[in-house]
């Protein structure tokens, strides 16, 4: 479960009195190129690391000092996307190939879930809530839905959200019933609530920002969610965040665009990051961020309790108060973009796009004005491996300066083009 069940009453003295270490693991190894999506533990001993390009997952049973890649699949190039267990036993995978697995001892061995109809592209999202009721949503590149079990995943619903959202990136629930899904709408950034298990659902936030996203969402002691929202450039990203279950909601702005991780311990301290940072730390609600130095590419912050938590990027780090005996390392390289090469450019008739792919993947590229006003998206494509791939776009608009904006599972990025 995405969330904190506790309640933390400390002043922000004696926050900042209190030793909080984010350090790194050695192994799992990093992901050239990529990142660790998702860390899920059901105590502070037992939990399980999913890698995203060139899939893999890992378990430890001892806090993460010793770690055992599991095999999954033997499909190539799989991008895993999150994990979830209900029990130590029964578990759950989310790929961004159409591919969703099970196990059922503990991850020693996984079958794929077949019986979905229609089978979901993606699944970004995973929630177990309670025993027995599982919840995923999808897919960041379109289109939304939602998809349920009540029985540990023997059988399963498929849930249309296009009336709701275009796409679903996060999903969290308080009880069986009671929970919210988040991701984007036309427009923009958006929250939805449901008090009946997912059979009808409101909307609560709508950033009225397009192409904004509400990418993750963390529950403290249920009534308090912190979010972030990954945003375009010029805008910066945010952290958004109600202290009255959902009813109201204000936001706070990031040092950086492509923020995704959000973990707080109290309604003043906690931690944010994305494709482009580390671990950035506030003490007064998102007021004022410092960058620890430490941590790369950050996606998920996982709370185990309010002295533990564990967190997915360039590798897998560990939080705790006080002194950890593992090895504090310094922030890594942020550059994981796509290398994508316009040629040439100036373009006239046809835009001639080669991109570089690090491993499976999906893209998105929009096309903007230099005022950053949104004109049409001219490509939508999913990468089954690695590798180059070649496009030939007719591009019939008139002469000027534009805006590429690039959107895959290694982030955003703008690149300039001339049209003659």
């Amino acid at each position: 479960m995405k969330r904190i069940l506790f309640t933390l009453i400390l002043s922000s003295f004696l926050l900042q009195a209190q030793q909080y270490n984010w350090t790194a693991f050695s192994y799992p190894p990093g992901n050239g190129g990529g990142r660790y999506d998702d860390v899920f533990f059901l105590n502070e001993n037992l939990g399980w690391a999913a890698r995203g390009g060139n899939g893999a997952v890992f378990k430890t049973t001892n806090g993460g000092t010793s770690w055992t890649q599991q095999i999954v699949s033997t499909t190539p190039n799989e991008y895993y996307r999150n994990i979830e267990f209900l029990n130590e036993n029964v578990g759950f995978l989310g790929t961004l190939n159409n591919n969703f697995y099970k196990t059922t001892d503990g991850g020693a061995t996984w079958q794929r879930v077949n019986n979905i109809s229609p089978y979901p592209q993606g699944i970004c999202g995973l929630d177990c809530v309670g025993t027995s009721t599982v919840y995923g949503c999808g897919a960041w590149f379109y289109p939304a839905y939602i998809i349920k079990s009540t029985d540990s995943g023997t059988t399963w619903q498929y849930m249309d959200m296009s009336a709701y959202a275009t796409a679903l990136v996060e999903i969290t629930f308080i009880n069986e019933n009671v929970g919210f899904a988040s991701g984007s709408d036309d427009d923009g950034a958006v929250i939805l609530k449901t008090t009946d298990g997912g059979a009808s659902w409101t909307k609560i936030y709508n950033s009225n920002i397009p192409f904004e996203y509400v990418w993750k969402m963390q529950l403290l002691d249920n009534n308090k969610i912190f979010c972030s929202i990954e945003a375009e450039s010029p805008n910066t990203g945010r952290l958004l965040k109600s202290l009255n279950g959902g009813l109201t909601w204000e936001t706070k702005d990031f040092p950086d665009t492509f923020v995704q991780a959000v973990g707080f311990t109290s309604p003043d301290h906690g931690w944010m990051g994305g494709h482009n940072t580390g671990f950035y730390e506030t003490f007064n609600g998102g007021e004022t961020w410092t960058d620890t130095g430490v941590g790369g590419t950050l996606n998920r912050i996982f709370f185990v309790n309010s002295n533990v938590a564990y967190a997915a990027g360039t590798g897998i780090y560990k939080m705790t108060v006080g002194n950890l005996a593992t090895q504090e390392t310094t922030r890594e390289n942020q550059e994981r973009k796509l290398q994508i090469d316009v040629a040439p450019n100036p373009v006239k008739d046809k835009l001639n796009l080669s991109i570089h792919f690090l491993h499976s993947d999906h893209i998105i590229i929009g096309l903007y004005d230099t005022s950053g006003k949104f004109i049409t998206e001219i490509l939508k494509d999913d990468i089954s491996g690695k590798g180059l791939k070649k496009y030939s776009l007719d591009f019939h608009y008139p002469k000027g300066n534009y805006l590429l904006s690039a959107h895959s599972n290694l982030g955003r990025q703008a690149i300039k083009i001339i049209k003659e």
